[in-house]
């Protein structure tokens, strides 16, 4: 079994932190998932023994995530090594072509995905994102334009919006 890299560091929404392997980074949690959850995400996807700490690994993704915070960056390109079902892959990868300071409706993600009555599920997939930012499941709001199912909260989401321009109040 490959080696997971993993570390932290501290952002403009709080401490941050991320995994790798060999192919790329694989999870990120922002606040309000806890080093524990983190940890748990990890033990379930990951031989415990394999997991070690290494920022120089991450080095690329915090540089990235940095400029992010800053204004300095629009689009991530990182490499990935993506977990997940067939379905949340496919939606996940839509994600990723949600332009920067744009968003989207959960109704309007599912037709893209191919199941123009599946928001719901659609919705789940975004709740199991193990990339937030870089994979921007932040940009998808409700129908009406509420700012509804964030795991990080709402108060992030608004955060990374408004960050990005997406929201003018």
């Amino acid at each position: 079994m490959s080696k997971i890299y993993c570390t932290s560091f501290d952002s403009k929404i709080g401490t941050i932190y991320i995994a790798s392997t060999e192919k790329g980074v694989c999870k990120i949690c922002i606040p309000k998932e806890t080093k524990k959850d983190f940890f748990s995400w990890l033990a379930t996807n990951f031989n415990e023994e394999d997991v070690v700490d290494n920022k120089s690994r991450n080095k690329e993704a915090i540089d990235q995530l940095t400029r992010y915070f800053n204004g300095k960056l629009a689009k991530f390109s990182v490499p990935m090594d993506l977990i997940g079902t067939t379905f949340q892959l496919r939606v996940w990868k839509e994600l990723r072509n949600i332009p920067y300071g744009t968003t989207i409706s959960y109704k309007q993600l599912a037709r893209r995905v191919g199941v123009p009555r599946g928001f719901q599920a659609v919705g789940s997939a975004n709740g199991c994102n193990p990339m937030p930012i870089i994979i921007p499941c932040h940009r998808v709001i409700g129908t009406d334009g509420s700012l509804t199912g964030y795991a990080a909260g709402i108060k992030t989401k608004e955060f990374l919006l408004r960050a990005e321009g997406a929201l003018l109040i």
